[in-house]
Order: C-alpha cells, then sequence, then structure tokens
C-alpha cells in the first residue's frame, strides 16, 4: 500500500510503499504541492551481520 510523505530535499508531498497505489494517494495533494524531485528507482543494498545475510 502506498502513503503520502514529505520530501526531504524540497518539502513537498511525495509517495512512498508498493507503487501501486500512487494515483490513490496523490489525488488528494494539489499539483504546486507535489514533489516533482527524480525519484530515486534502485533501493541501496543493505550491509550487514544479520543471521540471514550470508
Amino acid at each position: 500500500m502506498c502513503y503520502a510523505v514529505t520530501c526531504k530535499a524540497c518539502g513537498k508531498t511525495t509517495w512512498d510503499g508498493c507503487g501501486q497505489h500512487v494515483d490513490d494517494v496523490m489525488r488528494e495533494v494539489p499539483a504546486a504541492q507535489q514533489c516533482r524531485c527524480p525519484r530515486k528507482t534502485e533501493q541501496p543494498r543493505r550491509t550487514g551481520s544479520g543471521f540471514w545475510r550470508r
């Protein structure tokens, strides 16, 4: 499920989540208040020594 969040770069509203419900989330946000910053499409690789990271 997607949900509204505040962009850390511009302070306007953007979305986070699965990406399948973006229209539902952003429909309620006026165009002037929607973030236009480029989205990062690649998730950073997690590093660590967790149990499942072998």
